[in-house]
């Protein structure tokens, strides 16, 4: 490592490969199942093509094509004449041919963009390529960690599994933006309806990272292919999350300023995330794509897709979505982002939205319903079969026959935590929202039994008003609308 570096300030230069499971019925080039039962035995879900055995040929499948091309239409990719499959040569345990069908120089998508926010601020990520590939199978490490562990089981179920390998430009500048980034792409193909986040390993990633002088980094972000080409890059493997994507660069961001401050040469290398150790650790020299010794499947021909780009529609995406909710609903901007984070929540909306007025559904969709749902780590689709008395106990509060304050916090925590609908529930409490001549009658009530807060409030003590307020709302059971309340006391003490 130059002193020049050494004395230099630094800035990281990360590219990501995210590896994406498409959700199709079968594997890429054989009729497995993808579905894993929960009792499934590892190697059941094989055959002699996913197996790699001598005379089993690939049939490549059309589900994961157009999925592939849904991708490369939302990442405004370009998607060629004609895409060809390669082989992939290198040893690995989990690779059962000992070689992976994968996309090599014509991939099915090329030269895409996703634009994210991060923190505030617009960032335009370039998409080098996005190409199909089939899984390799699975390792369990007994005993320990991948360096520590006394041995290794293979299960070959996941292998086969159709993936998109969707490559990025160097285009990061910290961690955070990684994250970001992740949880964009998350949602678009979502939206897509091509992935289910649900499904465990759904989405890996690897990360390479290498530290340039801060000053070769021009002001638009951009740095020259010298400066990359002179920068040796480390690729971090086994990333499974937005988050754990965040940690495992920032770790390494770390580890290489520190090395550079201290005059040692970044190693050229794959590294390994131990997510419970919080630390990279060193797996073998990287590889160059010479190594891998790609040549062309001779049992896959050419796939012509120039037209399929046309033919495949693809859905309203998020960012289209938020900007829709906006004008059509008048929401806020913070609001609309919250409804159309995930497509099974802005599809919820709407349906309320239809029926409710648009605020209200989404105080009760963004809000109330995804709040609750994320306190007790669940998910819309959870529960799917009771959308119908979500909808009725928005209709109880819209026409006043329960208070939002006890519609949020009594009945709707105990119809997701105890499965009762919301009639049994607010005829068991007795909320059923008081009658006009019951509030004035508790109205009246507490400012006969608490004359010093009468006097406290007549002397200009809004705080007394409150205390009222509580009173009123406890001789109720709380079942009368505190803003009625409210302007009842004033009209009476005032009158």
């Amino acid at each position: 490592m130059s002193q020049t570096l050494q004395d230099r300030e630094l800035a990281a230069v990360i590219g990501l490969e995210v590896h994406v499971q498409l959700e199709t019925d079968t594997k890429i080039f054989c009729g497995c199942s993808t579905a894993a039962a929960e009792d499934e035995a590892p190697n059941s879900r094989t055959c002699p093509t996913c197996l790699g055995l001598p005379g089993a040929l690939p049939v490549l499948n059309e589900a994961a094509v157009e999925s592939a091309v849904k991708i490369g239409k939302a990442l405004d990719a370009e998607i060629p004449e004609e895409t060809t499959f390669h082989r992939k040569n290198y040893f690995y345990p989990d690779l059962p041919k000992g070689f992976q069908l994968t996309q090599y120089d014509a991939p099915i998508c090329a030269d895409g963009e996703l634009e994210l926010r991060v923190e505030g601020d617009r960032r335009t990520i370039s998409v080098r390529r996005a190409h199909l590939e089939e899984d390799p199978g699975s390792l369990q490490h007994e005993g320990g960690n991948i360096d520590t562990a006394d041995y290794t089981l293979i299960n070959y179920n996941r292998a086969g599994t159709p993936l998109m390998e969707i490559v990025t430009q160097p285009d990061f500048r910290s961690p955070a933006e990684t994250r970001a980034f992740l949880a964009k792409l998350e949602e678009v193909l979502e939206y897509l309806g091509v992935f289910d986040a649900t499904r465990d390993g759904s989405l890996r990633v690897d990360a390479n990272i290498s530290m340039v002088a801060a000053d070769d980094v021009a002001e638009d972000g951009t740095i020259s292919e010298e400066v990359l080409e002179s920068a040796n890059r480390t690729e971090v493997k086994n990333i499974s999350s937005h988050k754990a994507a965040e940690d495992a660069l920032a770790y390494e961001v770390t580890r290489q300023r520190n090395a550079v401050k201290r005059g040692r040469a970044v190693e050229q290398e794959t590294r390994h995330w131990d997510e419970s150790r919080g630390v990279t650790v060193s797996m073998r020299s990287k590889e160059e794509e010479k190594d891998y010794r790609y040549f062309r499947e001779a049992d896959l021909p050419p796939l012509q897709v120039a037209d399929w780009k046309e033919r495949i529609p693809i859905p309203e995406l998020p960012d289209a979505r938020r900007q829709r909710f906006q004008t059509e609903y008048g929401l806020s901007q913070e609001a609309a982002s919250k409804l159309t984070s995930r497509k099974s929540v802005a599809d919820l909306y709407e349906e309320v939205a239809e029926t409710f007025d648009p605020g209200l559904a989404a105080t009760w969709v963004a809000d109330n319903l995804i709040g609750e749902l994320n306190y007790r780590d669940m998910v819309v689709a959870d529960i799917t079969d009771r959308l119908d008395e979500f909808e009725e106990l928005v209709r109880l509060v819209a026409e006043d026959e329960v208070t939002t304050k006890n519609a949020e916090e009594i009945v709707f925590r105990r119809m997701l935590d105890e499965g009762e609908s919301p009639q049994e529930i607010i005829e068991a409490e007795g909320l059923g929202k008081a009658s006009g001549g019951e509030v004035e009658q508790a109205v009246a009530e507490a400012i006969e039994e608490n004359p010093e807060a009468v006097a406290d409030y007549e002397s200009g003590d809004d705080g007394a008003l409150n205390f009222l307020v509580g009173q009123v709302m406890q001789k109720t059971g709380g079942s009368a609308d505190p803003g009625q309340v409210n302007q009842l006391l004033r009209e009476e003490l005032e009158g």
